[in-house]
């Protein structure tokens, strides 16, 4: 897969490594494990590491002065055999409750689809998500797996004011607004839980290689794990991802 990378410079401080252009699995994993050698033999040498769908993107402390021998260096690196190079990821389960007062879209993609708002749900919390990287906005996952036949176009005139937690289908992706913000998406549903807090060490507990399962839950279980949350009682169902 190495002689399918492509390295360019991205302005003085910055390299962009771009794999093919496709949406992959195999090659978020070849991503996640360049980023980790990166991590290891570069240390104190960049300012971040920005995963994209098919990139990966060195923000450095300093100017790359010699851009032909840092992509050399690069490709060293990427050669690399780590032992246990590999990271740890889950599979997180997250309650989300689909009654129209939360899904303010659901009941006009029914319509639109020719399929029942359960037959919706049940499309979608069947499937299990994998996230390719976090973006747009703080905690915003980009999720990978959207069942074909919940594909559904944008908004043409997105809303001003999209409620954190909101589930939802754009195009062919779905994913969760992290915090109030403007958006196009089509809201489906609302999940109590917040994937980002900057208060906390770590403010977005997911990171890319995870995967995400949608449970379905009633407004009232809703508002009881809203409650839980804020009494710090509730723990998100997760489970280790062995690849």
């Amino acid at each position: 897969m190495g002689n399918n990378i492509r390295y360019s410079s991205f302005g003085a401080h910055a390299i962009l490594i771009a794999w093919e252009a496709i949406i992959s699995k195999k090659i978020l994993e070849d991503i996640l494990s360049f980023k980790n050698k990166i991590t290891e033999f570069k240390k104190g040498k960049y300012a971040d590491l920005v995963i994209g769908y098919n990139s990966l993107t060195i923000l450095y402390n300093t100017e790359v002065v010699d851009f032909d021998r840092e992509v050399k260096t690069l490709k060293e690196i990427y050669k690399v055999n780590i032992q246990n190079n590999k990271i740890t990821n889950y599979l997180w389960e997250i309650p989300v409750c689909y009654h129209p007062e939360f899904g303010i879209d659901i009941n006009d993609i029914s319509k639109k689809l020719q399929k029942t708002s359960n037959e919706i749900i049940e499309l979608h919390t069947h499937k299990i998500y994998t996230v390719f990287f976090i973006g747009f906005l703080p905690g915003f996952m980009y999720l990978g797996g959207l069942n074909n036949e919940l594909f559904f176009d944008r908004k043409p005139n997105p809303r001003l004011k999209v409620p954190k937690g909101s589930v939802a289908i754009g195009g062919q992706q779905t994913g969760v607004y992290p915090m109030e913000s403007a958006g196009g998406w089509n809201i489906i549903g609302r999940t109590p839980i917040s994937f980002f807090d900057i208060d906390k060490t770590t403010p977005c507990f997911v990171k890319a290689g995870d995967q995400i399962k949608f449970k379905a839950v009633s407004k009232a279980a809703f508002y009881e794990i809203a409650s839980k949350l804020k009494q710090k009682t509730y723990h998100i169902t997760k489970t280790v991802l062995h690849g």
